[in-house]
C-alpha cells in the first residue's frame, strides 16, 4: 500500500461517517464548551487544549470564564491579570497571544468573531488546526481539523504512516460535510479516549471493522522522562512572602513571579520545610522548599518584592510557585 489513499470505497466512507457520528452522539464526554457553539467559549477551550489534557483544562476553563466572561472583558484586562488566572496551565505564550487576539476582535472587528477558518487563522495564536476546529464547530464550515489524535486514527485506519500534509488531505476526504463540527470532534474524541497511543481499546472501537491496524503492532512505549531537582526559599515576614520576578526576556514564563531559587550550597543540608513533585512536558522535578530568612538570601534577585497571601492570588505566578504556596498556606502562621 502506498499510504496515499484511505483503503475505503465510497459506500464504506459513508458507513464510517454514520458509524462514528452515531458513536459520538452516544458516548461523547459532556464538556462545558460543548453545551453550545458560542465562539468565545469554543475559542478559549481550543487554546487551552493545545498540548494539554482535558482533565487539566476543566478547572482553569471555569475559573477563566468567571474572570473574563466575554471577549470584551478579556480585551480590557491587564496582561498580568490574564496570566494570573492562567497560572498553572503552562505554555503561557498561549495566554498572551489570546489576550492580543481578544483586542483584535473587540477593537478592530467591533466584537465580531471570525466565521471561517481562514479568518480565524489571522488572529494571534490561532494555527491551522485551531482555526479549522473553531470554524467547523461554531460556523459549520466544512473543513477538516487534524491534531495528533486525528492523525493517529487516520494512520491506523489506513495501516500506513503519513506525514502531516497527507493526513490533512485524507481528513478532508473522510469529513462528513453535513456535520463537520461534530465529525471533527468525534475524530478527536476517538483518538483521545479509545484509539490512544499506548493502550488502544481496539475491541471497543466503533471503527474496528474499517481499520487495517487493529492493534497489529506493539503499543508505543512511553517516552523516557528526565528527572531534575530544584530548591526554593520560602522567606516570610509578618503576613508576607518574598517573591522574585523572572526576567522579561526569559525564554520560559517571562515576567512571572516565583519563589527565590536556591543553589545546592545554599540549602546547607538543612531539612526542607516541604517536598513535592512537579511535572512539565517530559521532565519530572523533585522540589524542596526551605525556610530561609531575608538575611540568609545571598543571591536574591533585584526584582524581588513582598506580597501578602491575598496579593499572591492576583499575581501571575508560575504554576510551581502557586502549587507551593497553596501547600504552604495550609500550614497556619507561615505567611
Amino acid at each position: 500500500m502506498t499510504g496515499r489513499e484511505l483503503p475505503l470505497t465510497l459506500p464504506q466512507l459513508r458507513s464510517l461517517r454514520r458509524t462514528l457520528l452515531r458513536w459520538y452522539d452516544e458516548h461523547r464526554r459532556e464538556l462545558p464548551w460543548r453545551r453550545d457553539n458560542d465562539p468565545y467559549r469554543v475559542w478559549v477551550s481550543e487554546i487551552m487544549l493545545q498540548q494539554t489534557r482535558v482533565a487539566a483544562v476543566l478547572d482553569h476553563y471555569a475559573r477563566f470564564l468567571r474572570r473574563f466572561p466575554t471577549v470584551q472583558s478579556l480585551a480590557a484586562g491587564r496582561e498580568a491579570s490574564v496570566l494570573a488566572v492562567w497560572s498553572g496551565l503552562g505554555y503561557y505564550h498561549r495566554a498572551r497571544r489570546m489576550h492580543r487576539a481578544a483586542k483584535v476582535i473587540a477593537r478592530e472587528r467591533q466584537g465580531k468573531f471570525p466565521s471561517t477558518a481562514d479568518e480565524w487563522s489571522q488572529l494571534p495564536g490561532v494555527g491551522r488546526y485551531t482555526a479549522a476546529a473553531i470554524a467547523s464547530i461554531t460556523s459549520g464550515e466544512a473543513v477538516a481539523a487534524v491534531d495528533g489524535n486525528v492523525e493517529r486514527v487516520l494512520q491506523r485506519i489506513a495501516g500506513a504512516k503519513w506525514g502531516r500534509k497527507a493526513a490533512w488531505r485524507q481528513a478532508e476526504t473522510l469529513l462528513d460535510r453535513k456535520r463537520p463540527g461534530d465529525f471533527n470532534q468525534a475524530m478527536m474524541e476517538l483518538g483521545a479516549t479509545v484509539c490512544t497511543p499506548r493502550t488502544p481499546r481496539c475491541l471497543l472501537c466503533p471503527l474496528n471493522s474499517f481499520c487495517r491496524w487493529r492493534g497489529a503492532d506493539e503499543p508505543l512505549a512511553a517516552a523516557a522522562r528526565k528527572t531534575e531537582e530544584l530548591a526554593y526559599a520560602l522567606t516570610c515576614c509578618n503576613d508576607s512572602v518574598l517573591l522574585v520576578r523572572r526576567p522579561a526576556d526569559a525564554s520560559l514564563m517571562a515576567g512571572m513571579w516565583e519563589l527565590p531559587a536556591l543553589s545546592a550550597e545554599e540549602t546547607n543540608a538543612e531539612a526542607p520545610l516541604l517536598c513535592l513533585r512537579h511535572s512539565i512536558t517530559d521532565t519530572d522535578y523533585r522540589v524542596a522548599v526551605f525556610a530561609v530568612t531575608a538575611d540568609q538570601l545571598q543571591n536574591a534577585a533585584t526584582d524581588a518584592r513582598w506580597f501578602t497571601g491575598s496579593q499572591c492570588g492576583r499575581l501571575p505566578l508560575t504554576g510551581l510557585a502557586r502549587k507551593i504556596l497553596r501547600r504552604i498556606n495550609g500550614r497556619a502562621g507561615l505567611y
